[in-house]
């Protein structure tokens, strides 16, 4: 009787790794699909959202060659304004080697003093 029970057990596991893997697969395969198929043919692109409330977000759309400002609510969405320049943003630059040096040497600076 205990070897029943274990072989039931043991491919019941097996069985439930095997729906978790399957799970997994297909999430992973969707998340590849979203991201090559639509942005081929896509017209329409988000370039930036913001919410202004626990339920209301701006979002900047480009339709073409047109970027339009949309206000956002649970029952509505309101064209604000269409842009007469398209508007990019800005681009970060990383943080230089300096800033990181200057960093450690602060932190060990504030080590040094800690320990006195």
């Amino acid at each position: 009787m205990g070897t029943g029970l274990g072989g039931q057990l043991t491919q019941m596991v097996l069985g439930l790794l095997l729906v978790i893997g399957l799970i997994f697969l297909l999430a992973w395969a969707m998340r590849r699909v979203q991201r090559v198929g639509p942005a081929n043919g896509q017209l329409i692109e988000l370039l930036s959202s913001r919410a202004i409330g626990p339920r209301d977000r701006l979002v900047l759309v480009q339709v073409g060659s047109e970027q339009i400002l949309l206000g956002i609510t649970p029952g509505r969405i309101t064209p604000l304004h269409v842009l007469k320049e398209s508007v990019t943003a800005p681009v970060r630059q990383p943080a230089t080697q300096e800033f990181a040096q200057r960093l450690m040497e602060l932190l060990g600076k504030d080590q040094k003093d800690d320990k006195k």
